[in-house]
């Protein structure tokens, strides 16, 4: 489970980072809306899955509250999921 765990996470962050910094830039600098059309369903499932199973993952990995906040916070920060894989998941594999 946390190998599933672990690739959300990433795909998630690498999501989220190529909706901000590519897809959002080309929709307002260029007037290309495709890309956030193309990115913007996967990313969505993906941020679904990542908060269903960092649930599932609290309590498998008994993680404290404070941490499980941080986890979830690092959802909607740019880079932070990345952070959750170092810190939290990277050390369990």
């Amino acid at each position: 489970m946390i190998k599933l765990f672990r690739l959300i996470t990433l795909l998630e962050g690498s999501s989220y980072l190529l909706l901000l910094f590519v897809a959002v830039p080309l929709k307002y600098l260029v007037g290309d809306e495709s890309y956030v059309k193309l990115l913007g369903m996967p990313h969505g499932v993906l941020f679904i899955a990542y908060i269903v199973l960092s649930f599932v993952m609290q309590k498998k990995m008994n993680w404290k509250t404070s941490s499980f906040y941080i986890i979830l916070l690092a959802s909607v920060i740019p880079f932070g999921t990345f952070y959750v894989d170092k810190k939290y998941l990277s050390k369990n594999n």
